[in-house]
């Protein structure tokens, strides 16, 4: 590709960067909208100079400013907490860069991969687990950075699923989605394509019809899987946005992550996923919180998790629960840290089954022995 092409994405993505100009990235400015204190400016102003600063106006509108229980302004609007760095906290808490063969690709799976076009999202969660490498001026892959990390898909054979991810993919324009979406169809191996997003609780504008019809290509099958954490950034316009993408054809899936302050308890998490199901979206995977850099005032221990998700066994519809994961620091995998409720083996071979309620309950030996 020439550097008229190369010039043209560059366009296509201030373009994109222009529609978001309404998203506030000064401290100054979360003071102006009532979402800060003015005291607390020269400190926030010190998180500024580590860590990204933007929320869109769509969240703002969500937002209840001095609500010091507010969900969107505790996920998006930087804290003096973040300062506090923990000695077990990590730049790359979840170990992308050991699984990057080539830029923009991260490999750790054999029948899936990353691959990762852009590091810039509309609003920076301030939980971020890849917090420290997407911000403002984030780079884009090159024309030549994205042949790359396509040919190198197109060299492993065993790459069923590629999930784009950054950053947010869909803050792409339409155009540049549809040459990747159309570039992985065309590889045989490839059958899936799943894209993580927070768009539609954070711009939901973005998401129009052509946006829908940029994922989808024959012989590819796309799903789209939706960041959301608390019931109340699912407001009209996102719900709007989530309909046109399942409208389109495009299944969705939810990924949430347990967050102290904002949804670490069962009645709060069984809003959001019964209302995602009602909206079609699948409830996926609750993300224990990594251990990135600033970010301990959000974590819970798995203990609380699991005592959370223990309670949701009680009374939610199974087709609302997600699974609880954890990724292992260090690049280790994602693995299901939920309740355990199959007792040991005994002796005889039976086991003890624990019911949603804590009553526990014999199960006789396996394996239909004795059977004639």
């Amino acid at each position: 590709m020439g550097a008229r092409a190369c010039e043209t994405d560059a366009r296509e993505h201030e373009g994109a960067q222009d529609d978001t100009r309404r998203t506030s990235r000064r401290v100054s400015e979360l003071v102006d909208q009532g979402l800060v204190d003015r005291g607390e400016i020269e400190a926030l102003e010190r998180v500024a100079e580590r860590f990204s600063v933007a929320i869109t106006k769509d969240l703002v509108d969500l937002a209840t400013p001095g609500d010091p229980n507010d969900p969107i302004t505790k996920q998006f609007v930087p804290s003096k907490r973040e300062l506090r760095i923990l000695p077990e906290e990590r730049v790359d808490p979840i170990g992308d860069d050991p699984h990057t063969p080539v830029k923009g690709i991260t490999h750790r799976y054999p029948d899936r991969l990353l691959l990762k076009p852009v590091h810039v999202c509309p609003a920076y969660c301030r939980f971020c687990f890849r917090r420290e490498k997407v911000g403002p001026g984030s780079e884009v892959l090159s024309r030549e950075e994205l042949a790359a990390a396509l040919g190198y898909i197109r060299a492993h054979e065993e790459v069923w699923e590629v999930i784009l991810s950054g950053g947010d993919p869909m803050i792409l324009p339409p155009r540049k989605l549809a040459e990747i979406t159309a570039a992985l169809a065309a590889i045989e191996h490839v059958r899936v394509l799943r894209l993580h997003t927070r768009v539609p609780v954070m711009e939901p504008g973005r998401v129009d019809e052509v946006m829908a019809r940029a994922l989808r290509a024959p012989d590819l099958t796309t799903y789209v899987v939706l960041h959301t954490n608390h019931v109340r950034e699912l407001g009209p316009k996102a719900r709007e946005a989530i309909g046109r993408l399942v409208d389109a054809g495009i299944p969705m899936l939810s990924q949430t992550v347990l967050l102290r302050g904002v949804n670490d308890d069962a009645e709060t998490l069984k809003e959001l996923f019964r209302e995602l199901v009602v909206l079609r979206v699948k409830p996926y995977y609750l993300h224990h919180g990594d251990l990135a850099v600033g970010t301990g005032h959000f974590r819970t221990s798995i203990t609380e998790g699991q005592s959370i998700v223990r309670e949701l066994r009680q009374g939610l519809s199974g087709i609302a629960q997600p699974t609880y994961v954890l990724d292992i620091p260090g690049g280790y995998g994602k693995v299901p840290i939920g309740p355990g409720y199959l007792g040991p083996e005994g002796e005889d071979g039976r086991r003890t089954v624990e019911d949603p309620w804590g009553r526990r309950h014999g199960y006789p030996p396996g394996g239909g022995e004795g059977a004639g």
